[in-house]
């Protein structure tokens, strides 16, 4: 699995570089199927931005991001933004066949 962080319009230090890999690391657990994990760091007027993006084996990609005047606060929201998008796509997979019967359609009897 890939884990890359950008960063744009601004300089960030390595620590807060490594926090955002630690999170991105964090988000490997909940779906095996993760390919790869870009985190991008961006400075827009007075806040900050945080997007991160997760590629999925033969699926499509997870997308989350956040702005706000602290960048360490918008790192922990759209991880938790993405880290629930992961658990819901794999709820969907797992239970896509047995939603049981309509109960608005009659039964055969």
């Amino acid at each position: 699995m890939q884990i890359e962080v950008t960063v744009r319009h601004t300089s960030v230090t390595t620590e807060l570089k490594a926090y955002a890999q630690k999170k991105a690391e964090h988000l490997s657990k909940f779906f095996d199927k993760v390919q790869s994990i870009r985190v991008l760091l961006d400075q827009s007027g007075a806040g900050f931005n945080c997007e991160i993006i997760i590629g999925l084996e033969h699926m499509h990609e997870l997308v989350a991001s956040t702005g706000g005047p602290d960048l360490r606060a918008a790192i922990d929201q759209t991880a938790d933004r993405i880290e629930r998008q992961l658990i819901e796509h794999k709820d969907r997979i797992r239970n896509r066949k047995g939603r049981g019967p309509n109960p608005h359609q009659p039964t055969r009897t």
